[in-house]
């Protein structure tokens, strides 16, 4: 998967609304999956056209969902320096298992596009695509044992 950094600036600052043609755009909906797969051209699982009304190819909604499509998964400390385009997601470790490749099915699991040191990704309280280094990323949830995974971008 190709993308660029003027791709995911095209997207900082808009709403939901105004990256989905199928009208899911709930406020009181997490969109962090939502828009990494429209950004991302994710269509697999559970997406926003049968969960919305539009007619435009819906995108997967569901952060589990891209975890586990993801080829390759690991602890964000021990990713490869090779890998400067992946998936970044945080959650508590417990949610994790990696030799299965699974995420758990929490409340608090979050995603974005890390490409060469900042993520993309949407901001359920700002209700808008937003960046952050990875540093602060971590800190999207409290905790004790909340980190950073990556995947390698499904195929």
């Amino acid at each position: 998967m190709a993308i660029t950094a003027a791709a995911l600036n095209g997207f900082l600052g808009k709403n939901i609304s105004q990256v989905c043609g199928n009208g899911y755009a709930n406020p009181s909906d997490n969109h962090c999956a939502h828009f990494v797969s429209h950004a991302l051209n994710y269509q697999f699982g559970y997406n926003c056209l049968i969960a919305g009304s539009g007619k435009t190819p819906g995108a997967n909604l569901r952060v589990q969902e891209l975890f586990s499509r993801c080829p390759v998964v690991g602890k964000w400390a021990v990713r490869p320096a090779s890998l400067t385009t992946c998936l970044v997601f945080v959650t508590a470790a417990s949610n994790v298992h990696l030799d299965a490749r699974t995420m758990d099915n929490v409340p608090q699991k979050h995603i974005g596009i890390f490409l060469n040191g900042p993520i993309w990704h949407y901001s359920n309280a700002q209700h808008q695509v937003v960046t952050q280094l990875p540093e602060l990323f971590v800190h999207h949830y409290h905790g004790p044992d909340i980190e950073l995974f990556y995947g390698q971008f499904p195929i």
